[in-house]
């Protein structure tokens, strides 16, 4: 009597449906892409985790050196009392006349450094301000009608300064003849709005100044020593503003709302020259009292330090899915032209390979720089795929092949990353070269009738 054949269990079946369907195989190749993105986004994660780390560092670095530098200033601030009658009374208030520099002309020097704290690197720098003008005459006229009720005696200037911390030598103002020593601090009454909606309290230094009223107009001069955390900004006070700065820094970005008229930038440095008119502003050349907001309009450049170690990490995160699906389809492409099998189990750790190189290069690049992390992590994934596809697929010739289709790929994202202006239009063309080369390799094959092929030689899982 014969014996029956055992009836195949699901598993079975499932086995024969992933070795001699396409179609399955394809949708299984798919669904192995899906799940290897769940440790991918999990990588993503931690990039911006350890860039946040790099936040802080940078302002624990602020908080022991300078926050970064917003010059505001000089404002020369006159008292007057204003009269109105209650009943049969009449009320003395005090009132604050703000009046901006006819001209305000800042040239500097900008020094940086690189700090450590702990594996991270921020930028810092000092600078000599070399900062020259001129008040027109001070008339309180469009204030008040009674030039008795002016207090002349009490004007003050004003110069904002966020951090007192990064003030570096003794500040000297020059008024027409006289100089003035600047004290610390800027009191309450004196305040002008500098908030831009955060609240925070107006610092810096004054003096008090001796006005003459009748003098159509009065010169000033001051040198400034002070340093800063990556970012430097400039109030434009004058009703004609020009700054012009110098560094050694060869990555400026220009930041507020206005950009540099011509800079001039090159591997050893940059020039930047702004010119702002009072037109270009929102807010006028004298007011009282803090109707306006002065830091709506500043300007200035950040030490920008291009595509860093976590921008590059997660800008190379980002091609995870392309290098998985270019990596499946060439071991499908080579079940398909080679007679060879692969099995499920080997396409899982052949994409958690290729997983772990992120994790690999975000650890490596935060000692080594980028460049040399990506390096060592390409060549340590190559080489271990290189040396499974020799395993599995027992043959030279196709693991040389994989060699050089992984090396390919890896350089070709790595000058992607390395490109700023033209990364989108290469990786476009690369793509399109690759989806040509897919549909060179594919156009004999006759995909209805692969089964009826010679049958194709397992490989053991």
């Amino acid at each position: 009597m014969e014996q029956q054949e055992k009836p195949e269990s699901a598993f079975e079946k499932l086995n024969n449906a992933l070795k001699n369907s396409v179609s399955i195989k394809l949708l299984s190749i798919g669904f192995l892409i899906g799940i290897l993105l769940i440790p991918q986004s999990m990588i993503t994660s931690l990039i911006d985790e350890r860039e946040s780390s790099q936040y802080e560092a940078i302002s624990e670095v602020s908080q022991s050196w300078a926050a970064p530098l917003e010059l505001t200033g000089p404002v020369l601030t006159v008292p007057f009392d204003d009269v109105y009658i209650d009943g049969d009374k009449e009320v003395y208030i005090k009132r604050f006349a703000h009046f901006l520099p006819e001209n305000l002309n800042i040239t500097g020097d900008l020094s940086p450094e690189t700090r450590k704290r702990g594996i991270y690197d921020v930028v810092v720098y000092t600078t000599h301000l070399d900062i020259k003008g001129n008040f027109d005459q001070i008339d309180l006229s469009a204030f008040t009608s009674s030039p008795e009720s002016v207090r002349w005696d009490e004007a003050t200037l004003t110069i904002g300064i966020p951090d007192m911390r990064g003030i570096q030598s003794d500040v000297r103002f020059q008024l027409g003849s006289e100089v003035y020593r600047m004290e610390s601090g800027i009191p309450g009454h004196l305040e002008l709005d500098m908030s831009q909606g955060t609240g925070k309290r107006q610092t810096g230094v004054n003096s008090l100044v001796k006005i003459d009223p009748t003098q159509e107009g009065t010169e000033f001069s001051l040198k400034l020593d002070v340093r800063g955390t990556k970012n430097i900004m400039f109030n434009p006070v004058g009703k004609s503003t020009h700054v012009k700065l110098n560094s050694s820094w060869p990555h400026p970005s220009f930041i507020g709302q206005f950009l540099p008229d011509a800079p001039e930038i090159s591997e050893d440095g940059f020039t930047a020259e702004w010119s702002v008119f009072d037109l270009n502003r929102n807010y006028p050349q004298q007011w009282v009292g803090k109707q306006h907001s002065i830091a709506s309009a500043d300007f200035g450049v950040s030490l920008y330090q291009p595509v860093d170690n976590y921008q590059q990490n997660e800008r190379s995160a980002k091609y995870a899915v392309l290098i998985l699906f270019l990596t499946f389809i060439s071991f499908f492409f080579i079940e398909i032209l080679n007679k060879k099998r692969i099995h499920p189990v080997q396409y899982v750790l052949v994409g958690l390979t290729l997983t772990i190189f992120y994790t690999l290069l975000l650890s490596l690049s935060e000692h080594l720089g980028f460049g040399q992390a990506y390096l060592i992590s390409a060549g340590i994934v190559i080489t271990m795929l290189t040396l499974y596809t020799m395993s599995i697929l027992k043959s030279g010739k196709l693991a040389a092949f994989m060699l050089l289709f992984f090396s390919l790929i890896y350089s070709f994202i790595f000058i992607i990353l390395r490109m700023e202006d033209f990364a989108l239009l290469v990786g476009s063309f690369g793509l399109v070269f690759v989806l040509g080369l897919c549909m060179y390799l594919s156009r004999k094959v006759d995909w209805y009738n692969i089964k009826s092929r010679d049958k194709i030689a397992p490989i053991a899982s």
